[in-house]
């Protein structure tokens, strides 16, 4: 396996960050779809800036305030489910592609309701697990890197709880993904396009993910499921992250795939909303599991 010299972990919008220039604390205000894009951090006079994620440390404020707070890795046990994203699932990968493993993991109860508390995420240069409410609130949101999760046909680890939220995962597609797919692409596709005005080398592999984001949301809209295999169009995506594919051309499938989106839109058979009081009732049901007196003995086998 390939080993990554600096961690490319997904930091959701919304987490406190500590810049290791200037060690300045922000808040991240987006998040790219690709490792080699930048992260935009808000910080408390209002100001903001672009950082990529070597340059960003997750702020474990917990840590610093309250003694006793739980190592991450000593966390790591409590992972529930683990999946592969990336390119290994969408089958875009070559022999040296990463492995990108992503999940949720449920807390003890003790550790969640303690002064220290529990972070929404944990992570190393490999991996990354948010704290179920925290996966849950995304997913309502109808977050792609988390609906991907859900939907990936490569799970390593998947206890009878995590297989119960997978088998309740369509309660989180609504109509929310036209409006989460369309805009992130549309906004990326603005950079890109800056990128080129100003003269800098186009960041393909990226160009290539937004292409694939708008083909799954298509597919979400149309089927009510989310694809991570590429399939049929893999090729195409191929030849893009190799730089193959004219920029005009690319621009133009762009186009189409967007009046795509907006048509399944019209005729999609996706509710309005996602179904706040099932993911709530689950969340509840995982909390008092949790708090079962042989909980974490029960992880520690």
């Amino acid at each position: 396996m390939k080993i990554r010299q600096t961690p490319h972990l997904v930091i959701p919008a919304g987490t406190k960050v500590l810049t290791r220039t200037g060690e300045r604390v922000g808040i991240v205000s987006h998040t790219p779809a690709a490792p080699e894009h930048a992260y935009r951090v808000r910080f408390a006079d209002g100001g903001e800036a672009s950082y990529h994620r070597q340059d960003l440390t997750i702020f474990k404020h917990t840590d610093a305030e309250v003694p006793g707070a739980p190592e991450t890795a000593s966390l790591r046990r409590f992972v529930i489910y683990q999946c592969i994203v990336g390119s290994r699932a969408y089958g875009l990968d070559h022999e040296s592609s990463d492995v990108d493993r992503r999940g949720f993991y449920l807390p003890p109860a003790d550790l969640h309701w303690s002064l220290a508390g529990v972070p929404d995420q944990i992570e190393n240069d490999e991996e990354c697990y948010w704290e179920l409410e925290k996966f849950l609130r995304l997913a309502l949101k109808a977050n792609p890197n988390i609906l991907e999760c859900l939907y990936s046909p490569l799970v390593e680890v998947c206890t009878p709880l995590a297989r119960e939220l997978i088998g309740m995962r369509e309660v989180f597609l609504s109509r929310h993904i036209h409006r989460t797919y369309n805009s992130y692409v549309l906004s990326q596709f603005k950079k890109l396009e800056q990128d080129l005005r100003n003269g800098h080398a186009l960041r393909w592999k990226h160009v290539m993910h937004l292409i694939r984001l708008l083909l799954s949301g298509i597919v979400v809209l149309r089927e009510g499921f989310v694809p991570l295999r590429v399939e049929g169009h893999r090729e195409r995506l191929l030849a893009i992250r190799a730089g193959e594919i004219p920029w005009e051309e690319v621009e133009a499938w762009r186009l189409r795939l967007h009046r795509e989106l907006d048509e399944a839109y019209e005729v999609t058979s996706l509710p309005e909303h996602p179904d706040y009081g099932r993911a709530n009732a689950f969340l509840l049901k995982a909390r008092r599991h949790a708090a079962a007196p042989d909980y974490a003995q029960e992880t520690a086998e």
